[in-house]
């Protein structure tokens, strides 16, 4: 066992997760989060059996099935006409496949069952308004002290403080992420304010020129989550709290089905809210000495094969068995490292080539509507067959 604390950087999906796992493996752990609280205003996420396996073994099951909303597939449909590209089955099926099921979540739904058993759990501290002001380290260990004054040492530094990783910035240097040319609009819609029957129990993504517009129940099914992505110029504010301006949104998506005009038209306007979308190339290091990576902060990911909370959940499984390992901390860090790395890289790269392929255009998108469904089923068998609990071994 480790003698000293583990140092969280980033208190959203990720670094709680990690603390979670890295407690459960009876390590010490202090979480620092920037925020005075631990909130979260996006939207919804989707989380797949591979990170079902994690969360299930954290015991957060119950919590999960208390909020979430199982869907029977998922489908891909025209832009204008409404007909189906592909379509997937989830439900039982996908429980049999692999074990556990397929959740629509809200992330601050996700965020506070994961903080709820953070504060039950004895050997994590959480510490709130506590960005951070300096890091350092030797080969004896790290030091950490935040703005609002709390100095800190640890055995082990990880940074799960996302694309703009301060933790990052410190190892490697400041690099700014790239933007994409895709903006993001998201929204929920009240099941009440819809007509019956609109949105099927699916996760439904409308793949049109130049963007895609996805859309799936959370909490519950009292809410549908919907995620606009068009492609722009001109405009790279990327934060989750921009709000948007419903007339863009409605001219981004004119001439698109009546069933996305619906949805446009009864979302809650103060849940409008439109972002750039960045990301970064896969990174060939992700630490250095006592301190390395999670998440977003090496491997952010476009929300385009939906498993950008999933990666970050896996990460903090496998980080907290390497670092049960024989041999010294560094080269359990660099062991986690070159566990994650192809699969996180496969990751980004296939959600960027999605972001070209979503939005195709002419003969380019018949062709990929005449393939896409085998390509589904083999990236599915890919991404859901992976167990993080196991991967060290």
């Amino acid at each position: 066992m480790i003698d000293g604390k583990i140092l969280i950087v980033g208190g959203g999906i990720g670094g709680l997760a990690a603390a979670l796992s890295l407690a459960r493996q009876g390590f010490e752990v202090s979480v620092f989060e920037q925020a005075p609280e631990l909130t979260d205003i996006g939207a919804g996420i989707q989380l797949g059996p591979n990170c079902n396996r994690v969360l299930f073994d954290l015991d957060l099951e119950d919590a999960l099935r208390a909020v979430v909303f199982l869907p029977d597939g998922g489908e891909m449909r025209d832009w204008q006409s409404g007909k189906v590209i592909m379509n997937t089955t989830l439900g039982d099926h996908i429980v049999h496949e692999y074990g556990y099921p397929y959740f629509h979540i809200h992330r601050a739904d996700l965020i506070s069952l994961l903080a709820a058993a953070v504060a039950e759990t004895n050997n994590i501290e959480l510490f709130t308004d506590a960005a951070v002001a300096t890091i350092d380290q030797t080969s004896a260990g790290v030091t950490l002290d935040t703005v609002s004054g709390n100095h800190v040492t640890g055995a082990v530094l990880i940074g799960a403080d996302g694309i703009r990783s301060v933790v990052r910035e410190y190892l490697f240097g400041p690099a700014d992420p790239r933007f994409t040319g895709n903006v993001a609009w998201r929204a929920l819609v009240p099941v009440d304010r819809l007509p019956s029957g609109l949105v099927r129990p699916m996760a439904t993504a409308w793949w049109g020129p130049g963007g895609h517009f996805v859309h799936y129940y959370v909490s519950r099914g009292q809410l549908v989550n919907c995620v606009c992505v068009i492609e722009k110029e001109g405009w790279e504010i990327e934060s989750w709290s921009e709000p948007g301006d419903y007339e863009e949104l409605k001219s981004d998506f004119s001439g698109w089905h009546e069933n996305i005009q619906l949805l446009i038209d009864h979302a809650d306007k103060d849940s409008l809210f439109k972002w750039a979308l960045f990301d970064r190339a896969p990174m060939r290091q992700w630490g250095r000495g006592l301190i390395t990576l999670l998440g977003d902060a090496c491997h952010p990911t476009l929300p385009f094969m939906a498993q950008g909370a999933a990666m970050a959940i896996e990460d903090g499984a496998v980080l907290s068995r390497c670092l049960t390992m024989d041999g010294s901390i560094e080269i359990r860090l660099r062991s986690y490292e070159h566990l994650r790395q192809a699969r996180t890289a496969r990751v980004q790269k296939g959600s960027r080539r999605n972001a070209t392929v979503y939005h195709l255009r002419g003969i380019k998108a018949l062709l990929r509507n005449i393939v896409a469904k085998r390509a589904s089923v083999s990236a599915m068998k890919w991404l859901f067959s992976y167990n993080a609990l196991t991967a060290h071994q």
